[in-house]
């Protein structure tokens, strides 16, 4: 499905774009062609004029009205086609901050024409009309939920259109080399100039490798926007709650000395040197006959299997256990840093010999040697901090298996052009080749491809 411009050409739709809940302030918002005519039938201003004899980019004081009952005071503004967010007409009321004045308001926009939007509705009208690209629309989304500094930023690259301008490069160098390609298969007898075969090929080994280094990129990114599971996982009472709690800087998990205080997993997102982690901390992994701590084991182990990283916490002032020695056989070839947890104590265990393992030395109680987890964790992901996304990078799944098949059919007509077979077929692979750089930007793309993006957004952006 080719992108195409349909400004005006949807009902108006609304919605609450603000959190709902109590606050200062709270938006309805309103986009289609209708958006400042249903505003006219709710809002006036103090001196009495309607939405409509408004100028673009302008805020004006006043009340919404429901037939000439005042709901509440507001400030509306109004942002006229097509510069505005969804290149739509747009009206931004913005009520109290309350639950009731914001469901009174939308439903009074609603009752006079509006419809309720569907989740990410006004970035998917900005998307068809023009005024983003479908990686700039994603990242919308990643802005949204960025967890760390790091994501932040190259999320706003993306917004900004560094991966768009990279990937529209590289679609233009395709579609002149294919323009080639298909005119001297179009017209065999005229007398056009045909680039050789070496030309060819050298022009699309280096939009290979172009590919080549944006794919290098995405796992980083995807990181970045998704971060890393890590679960904190041991027998009971080794610790496992108070390095959770050390790691997020405040008391997030129940601490005592009884052994099973954790029966179930606790998560948390913690920014470690830049790379969001959701820590999971697990119930003490044992033999037991209770049902429910023992349900909390099951869990654990279910955590453990799903997890990009284990800590496997260890009691450093306690000899192994059987339980012990049977979580550093199950997490072995894992992604795993073995934490020898409550170094302040006289210490009854090592891993001196154990030269294959990453091991932390830490008191989770003083806070001696976190640092130093902190940076084993990091340099478990990223061989080390993560560094500023100064580039275009890829950020999710969908656009690194777009462009990873991409890079395979580039890849076929390589080794068609080397082997001299027909154009016809090196045609074909650069026009499967270019179809999944369209994909990435929206420009070759499936409904059911833009529903799956958008469905993740909240109603309201």
């Amino acid at each position: 499905m080719k992108k195409q411009s349909r400004i005006g050409a949807e009902d108006t739709i609304a919605a609450v774009s603000t959190p709902l809940g109590e606050g200062a302030i709270g938006i309805v918002r309103l986009s289609g062609k209708d958006a400042v005519k249903i505003s006219d039938s709710v809002f006036r201003s103090k001196k009495g004029k309607l939405p409509s004899s408004f100028r673009s980019f302008t805020s004006h004081f006043g009340h919404v009205y429901d037939k000439d009952t005042v709901v509440d005071e507001a400030l509306l503004t109004v942002m006229r086609a097509p510069k505005s967010y969804t290149k739509e007409e747009v009206v931004e009321i913005s009520c109290h901050g309350g639950v009731i004045p914001l469901k009174k308001t939308l439903g009074l926009v609603l009752e006079n024409g509006a419809r309720l939007a569907e989740p990410g509705e006004f970035t998917k009208r900005a998307f068809i009309n023009g005024r983003l690209d479908l990686t700039q629309a994603e990242a919308v989304l990643d802005i949204i939920r960025a967890k760390t500094d790091a994501s932040l930023r190259a999320a706003l690259g993306q917004l900004d259109g560094r991966l768009s301008s990279g990937l529209n490069k590289i679609r233009d160098e395709l579609i002149s080399i294919s323009a080639e390609i298909e005119a001297s298969i179009d017209f065999p007898d005229e007398d056009i100039e045909i680039m050789s075969a070496a030309k060819t090929g050298e022009r699309l080994g280096a939009v290979k490798q172009e590919i080549s280094r944006l794919l290098e990129t995405a796992d980083r990114g995807i990181i970045l926007r998704e971060g890393i599971s890590c679960v904190i996982c041991g027998k009971p009472n080794v610790g496992k709650s108070s390095i959770l709690n050390a790691l997020i800087g405040r008391e997030r998990a129940i601490v005592t000395h009884i052994p099973g205080t954790t029966r179930d997993t606790i998560e948390e997102f913690v920014n470690i040197l830049g790379i969001p982690f959701k820590l999971a901390d697990t119930a003490g992994i044992t033999h037991t006959e209770d049902i429910v701590e023992r349900e909390g084991v099951l869990r654990s182990r279910e955590h453990i299997e799903a997890a990009d990283l284990v800590l496997l916490v260890l009691d450093s002032s306690s000899r192994l256990t059987d339980e012990d020695r049977m979580l550093l056989e199950d997490t072995k070839g894992r992604q795993r840093i073995i934490v020898l947890n409550k170094i302040d104590l006289a210490r009854k265990i090592s891993f001196v010999a154990a030269k294959d393992r990453t091991v932390a030395e830490v008191s989770a109680k003083s806070g001696e040697g976190m640092d130093a987890l902190k940076d084993k964790m990091s340099e478990k992901i990223f061989g080390g901090g993560v560094r500023a996304a100064e580039g275009a990078v890829i950020t999710n799944a969908r656009q690194k298996d777009a462009l990873r098949r991409s890079y395979e059919s580039l890849g076929q007509a390589i080794r068609a052009v080397d082997g001299k077979l027909s154009p016809e077929l090196i045609a074909i692979e650069l026009r499967e080749s270019l179809d999944c750089i369209g994909e990435m930007v929206g420009e070759t793309v499936t409904d059911d491809i833009l529903d799956k993006v958008f469905s993740q957004f909240c109603i309201g952006k």
